[in-house]
């Protein structure tokens, strides 16, 4: 397979970040956002917390459940129910993107095929049973949207973004997948994409500034969004996008800036998992539960070890962690997270 070391990742003092996010927010109060080309339809605010309680997320015991037959990072993770999930593409250990496919069952591992190209920085849905995955790249940036048919492992071509796009996030409300941000080649993307089986992607809502490797997860009506990287650097900030209106609005900081973190909605709780900041082995062993109505944050656990890149999913009401990037190099451990009892 051809060798591709990673797209370079954005970095940036915290003090510009901020000062940019400042910005844009006063200039976007009241009034649709400016920034590259918004979109009419867009508005994006700064908000305080809600003055209710905040939602109390359960502490996260970790458990080793299984191996990947090769360590992996940056593979997109689809839950495929019934105890299942699926793994596609992604970086080995030697930073070359890779294009198998492998379900997990119980921490056991099975080759399910093989994508039409080897890529990594796509990530996936499962809508009606079916796997989708969206962009990703290689060498460059892809615009594809793939479907997977888990009952007999196929792939096919079924869609196109409105242009390339790697590192990208994913969420799903009902029959609809929210593509967020990512990556064209050139810089960080703004768009938020929504998109159905048979249709073509619209674009729903613009994100503040463009935006990489965010941690994002949909939590009832809205898509959480954290972290991730920018043009001027590592985020903290918290936004949730209300795909009724359009609207983005920051609820809340993660404690520090984070990017190439994983996210799980579980139990009422949007969970950012792992990640690092803008140096590539400053990996956190972090677990941070958000509340998705107040913004509150708070830590519910700490990884076996600092960990970055890890494919996450939700099956059987338990979040599952494969892989990942660690100060040491590309992982294959597979994890269980799931409250403590008691």
């Amino acid at each position: 397979m051809t060798r591709r070391r990673r797209q370079l990742r954005l970095a940036g003092p915290a003090a510009l970040l901020c000062l940019a996010i400042v910005a844009i927010f006063i200039a976007s109060a009241g009034s649709t956002s400016s920034s590259k080309g918004r979109g009419s339809g867009s508005h994006t605010h700064a908000a305080r917390p809600s003055g209710g309680p905040a939602a109390v997320a359960p502490e996260l015991r970790q458990r080793r459940i299984g191996t990947l037959a090769a360590s992996l990072q940056d593979a997109a993770a689809v839950s495929l129910g019934t105890g299942r999930l699926v793994l596609l593409g992604g970086l080995d250990s030697s930073d070359t993107s890779i294009g198998a496919i492998t379900v997990i069952a119980a921490g056991q591992t099975e080759s399910a095929g093989e994508l039409p190209e080897v890529q990594h920085d796509a990530q996936g849905a499962n809508l009606e049973g079916q796997v989708y995955v969206f962009g990703g790249g290689q060498f460059s940036s892809y615009d594809h949207i793939l479907r997977y048919q888990p009952g007999n492992d196929r792939v096919s071509l079924v869609g196109r973004l409105p242009q390339p796009a790697s590192d990208v996030a994913v969420a799903t409300i009902g029959s609809t997948a929210y593509i967020v941000g990512g990556y064209n080649g050139e810089v960080a993307l703004d768009m938020i994409l929504a998109w159905q089986p048979g249709s073509a992607p619209r674009i729903v809502g613009r994100l503040p500034a463009g935006l990489r490797y965010a941690a994002v997860a949909a939590s009832g009506s809205k898509v959480i969004i954290a972290g991730g990287s920018t043009e001027t650097g590592t985020s903290r900030t918290i936004l949730s996008f209300d795909p009724a209106t359009g609207q983005v609005t920051q609820i809340g900081s993660l404690p520090q800036p984070l990017t190439h973190s994983s996210a799980a909605s579980l139990d009422g709780a949007v969970y950012v998992i792992g990640g690092r900041g803008s140096a590539p082995g400053s990996q956190t062993s972090a677990i941070l539960a958000i509340d998705p109505n107040s913004g509150r944050v708070r830590r519910v656990g700490t990884l076996a070890q600092p960990l970055s890149d890890a494919a996450t999913a939700i099956e059987g009401g338990h979040i599952i962690l494969a892989g990942g990037q660690s100060a040491t190099g590309t992982q294959s451990s597979i994890f269980e997270l799931a409250p403590k009892a008691g």
